[in-house]
C-alpha cells in the first residue's frame, strides 16, 4: 500500500485526489495532508482518511485543527514549526507526494519532495515556471518520478511514447497543442473588460476551481503558464508549443507527430481522470469520473486566441523568452495582480498591465539556485503592489 501526502487537500485538486483515492483504500493510504485556511474541511478529512500528520499553514486555522482533533479522539498529529510542510513532504515512510498547493507557495515543499527522491504527482506549475531548470535538474539527479496532473500536461503524457514520456526529442514528435476553454470572456468584446467583476470572472464555464486559477483561466494567464510548464516537463522548444481555443474541454490536448499523425486524449472535464492516471500510471484504476457521451456533446469546436484580448497569453511566450528570471517575476506579479482584482483594487483589464511593467522593470538576473528564485519573487511582489497603490483604481 502506498503512502500518500497531499499539499493542499482542501483545494479543488486535493478534494478530487483524496475522492479516487477513496475508491482504492486497498492501495493507497493518506500519509499527511495540509491546507491553508479552510480548517473545517481539513478537519472532516482528517476524520475521514485518519493521516499520521496534518497541518494548516494559517497559525489561527492550525490552532483551531488541534482542538478540533482533539475533541474528536482524532491520532493525526498537527505539527505547526514554519518548516512543516518540506519536512512532510520529504518523509521517508511515504511514496508519493501531490503538490496541489497554489502560487509559489508550493516552491520549496515540493522542491524538498523531489530533492528526497519521491513520485511526485504535480498540480502546482509554479514550480515550473519559477524554477523551470533547477526543478528538472533535481528530478534527474535524485531519480525522482514526474507525472502532471494538470489535464493538458498529463493528456500529453498520456500519448508520448511511455518509453520516454517527458522527453520531445526521442518522441518524434512535431508540436505540441495545449486546449484552452477561453474561459467566461471568450466572446466578451475587449471594450466590456473594464467592467468585469471578481464575481463574474469567477464563474468558469466547464470547471470547478479555486480563485486564482480561475482568475488566471479568464485572463488565460493559466494557458501562459502551462506553455512554460509543457516547454520544461517535455524538453520542448517554446515555438513548437501552440495554444487552441476548445470550448467544451473535451479534448485536453493534442500531440503532433512528424509522420503527420495527430494524438488526443479525451475525456469530461474532471479532475480525477489525470489524478487517477498519474496515481496508477502505467496501468488503469477507476477514477469515478462518468463515461464520455460524445453524441450528447454533439460537437466539437477549436479557434484561435485573440491575443489582443489576452494579452497575458502573449506576455508568457515573450517572458519564457527572455529566460534567467523573466518567468519568475511573471508569476509574482500575476500572483498580486489576481489578488489585488479579486480585492477590487484594480480591474480586470489592468491584470496584464501589472504584469508587463513588472516584467520590464524587474531586474534580469540568472536564476542558480533556490535563493535567486525566492529573492525574484520577493522583488518582483513589491514591485506589483508598488505599481497597484499607485494605479489603484480606488485612489
Amino acid at each position: 500500500m502506498e503512502k500518500i501526502i497531499i499539499l493542499g487537500s482542501t483545494g479543488s485538486v486535493g478534494c478530487s485526489a483524496l475522492q479516487v483515492i477513496n475508491l482504492h483504500k486497498d492501495k493507497f493510504k493518506v500519509f499527511a495532508l495540509s491546507a491553508n485556511v479552510n480548517v473545517d474541511l481539513l478537519t472532516q478529512q482528517c476524520i475521514e482518511f485518519k493521516p499520521q500528520f496534518a497541518v494548516a499553514l494559517n497559525p489561527k486555522a492550525n490552532k483551531q485543527l488541534k482542538k478540533n482533533l482533539l475533541g474528536l479522539s482524532s491520532k493525526t498529529i498537527v505539527l505547526d514549526d514554519e518548516k512543516t510542510l518540506e519536512w512532510i513532504a520529504s518523509h521517508d515512510e511515504s511514496e508519493i507526494v501531490i503538490s496541489s498547493i497554489v502560487g509559489a507557495a508550493g516552491l520549496k515543499p515540493t522542491m524538498a519532495a523531489v530533492n528526497s527522491g519521491k513520485k511526485i504527482l504535480l498540480a502546482n506549475k509554479e514550480t515550473l515556471v519559477m524554477a523551470g531548470h533547477l526543478f528538472m535538474n533535481a528530478i534527474k539527479e535524485t531519480n525522482a518520478t514526474l507525472i502532471p496532473i494538470d489535464s493538458e500536461h498529463n493528456a500529453i503524457m498520456q500519448v508520448l511514447s511511455q518509453d520516454t514520456p517527458l522527453n520531445y526529442n526521442l518522441n518524434g514528435v512535431k508540436k505540441i497543442l495545449l486546449t484552452a476553454s477561453g474561459g467566461p470572456f471568450r466572446t466578451l468584446p475587449n471594450s466590456e473588460f473594464s467592467k468585469v467583476t471578481p464575481q463574474e470572472a469567477l464563474c468558469h464555464p466547464n470547471w470547478i476551481m479555486g480563485k486564482k486559477i480561475t482568475i488566471d483561466s479568464a485572463t488565460m494567464m493559466n494557458k501562459g503558464l502551462e506553455v512554460i510548464e509543457a516547454h520544461w516537463l517535455f524538453n520542448v522548444p517554446l515555438s513548437k508549443i501552440e495554444v487552441i481555443i476548445h470550448p467544451q474541454s473535451i479534448v485536453h490536448s493534442f500531440v503532433e507527430y512528424v509522420d503527420g499523425s495527430v494524438l488526443a486524449q479525451l475525456g469530461n472535464p474532471d479532475m480525477r481522470s489525470p489524478i487517477a492516471y498519474a496515481l496508477s500510471q502505467p496501468n488503469r484504476i477507476e477514477s469515478g469520473v462518468s463515461s464520455l457521451d460524445l453524441v450528447k456533446i454533439g460537437r466539437l469546436d477549436f479557434e484561435a486566441p485573440d491575443l489582443n484580448k489576452f494579452p497575458c497569453l502573449s506576455l508568457a511566450y515573450e517572458a519564457a523568452k527572455m529566460g534567467q528570471n523573466a518567468t519568475t517575476i511573471l508569476n509574482a506579479a500575476n500572483e498580486i495582480a489576481v489578488n489585488a482584482f479579486l480585492e477590487t483594487k484594480i480591474s480586470f483589464d489592468q491584470i496584464p498591465k501589472v504584469i508587463e511593467s513588472a516584467i520590464f522593470h524587474v531586474a534580469k538576473l540568472p536564476i542558480n539556485n533556490l535563493d535567486d528564485v525566492i529573492n525574484t519573487d520577493f522583488e518582483s511582489r513589491n514591485y506589483a503592489t508598488s505599481w497597484i497603490n499607485k494605479n489603484s483604481i480606488k485612489n
